[in-house]
């Protein structure tokens, strides 16, 4: 049975700013209240230690604090405790928010498509850290949204690339230069950064075909990020993190750094510091730059100046 965390707080009545305080960081912690002074969590790794940090912040104020971990007395009281961070509601409101996101793909916008998309993911995000018994409704969320995000991607990128499960094979970068590279016009993330990564790294003389359709790329190309392409995503990897692994290029200093930036602002994943920073940035250049060509010309040294503050070991300055 689980392991649970009992925090008791008697706190004054006046000032209110120290019941404020714990109020909200109560909140942030997703308890349950057992009765009014009473909170309970799940001991689990990402509550652990959420309620010794406010126990100490309450005493610290002059404050009454005590913590407790306790198991339940048996299955009944388990079950009674598990109720209280039921979160099935919630998902059956998510499930309609994305029911609703579907209705209005084929007329909204793909700004605003997009806009909702990423509302919803911070969502369930949302949802999922305060799941801490996660199901089948966690899982349904999870793959409702996968399922919207693919009928975006059908409507405003088809041919975006569905991940493979074949080895990576090492290849030799004398083998690429001169070559001319073709993916999907309008490039995000992972097709632009791949493009910087094969300039920089690979192909010293590249040519790029910015395809309006994913299926008349040239027949001599060297296709990426694109269905059925030569380079694109496999397993969990996407297509900057597969170029990166098959020219062995991860050593290279901060590199790895950089491939976890991409990944998480292309599938999402766990967050990074500096994602919004590189996303906030990226779409800056889209918006500045409508030609393709003009768009990765100005993105190669942005990318060379993120990798340069990467570069150095995160605990040097």
């Amino acid at each position: 049975m689980t392991s649970w965390l009992i925090l008791t707080a008697t706190l004054p009545t006046s000032p209110s700013g120290l019941r404020v305080k714990v109020w909200r960081a109560l909140k942030a912690t997703h308890c349950a209240t057992l009765r009014e002074g009473v909170y309970i969590l799940p001991l689990q790794a990402g509550s652990a230690a959420a309620f010794p940090a406010l126990e100490a912040t309450i005493r610290a104020a002059g404050a009454q604090a005590h913590l407790l971990e306790v198991p339940a007395r048996d299955e009944a009281q388990e079950a009674v405790f598990r109720a209280l961070f039921d979160r099935t509601g919630h998902y059956a409101e998510f499930q309609q928010a994305l029911k609703a996101a579907h209705s209005l793909l084929s007329a909204a916008p793909e700004a605003e498509a997009r806009r909702g998309l990423r509302q919803l993911d911070q969502q369930l995000k949302g949802l999922l850290a305060c799941d801490f018994f996660p199901a089948a409704p966690a899982e349904q969320a999870r793959a409702g949204l996968t399922a919207l995000q693919a009928a975006l991607e059908r409507r405003w990128s088809p041919g975006e690339p569905v991940a493979t499960g074949q080895a990576v094979p090492l290849l030799d970068v004398a083998h690429y230069q001169g070559c001319t590279w073709a993916t999907r016009a309008r490039p995000w993330v992972d097709r632009i950064a791949t493009a910087w990564l094969i300039t920089r790294f690979v192909d010293r003389r590249p040519t790029f075909v910015w395809l309006a359709d994913a299926r008349q790329a040239p027949r001599d190309a060297l296709t990426f990020d694109l269905d059925g392409a030569r380079f694109t995503h496999v397993g969990e990897q996407v297509t900057f993190e597969v170029v990166a692994q098959a020219f062995d290029l991860l050593a290279q200093p901060g590199l790895r750094r950089l491939a976890a930036l991409v990944h998480v602002l292309d599938v999402g994943g766990p967050p990074q510091d500096e994602a919004p920073g590189l996303d906030l940035l990226v779409r800056g250049l889209q918006a500045l730059h409508a030609d393709d060509d003009a768009l990765l010309a100005a993105a190669l040294p942005l990318f060379d100046t993120v990798l340069a503050g990467l570069a150095p070991d995160p605990g040097t300055t």
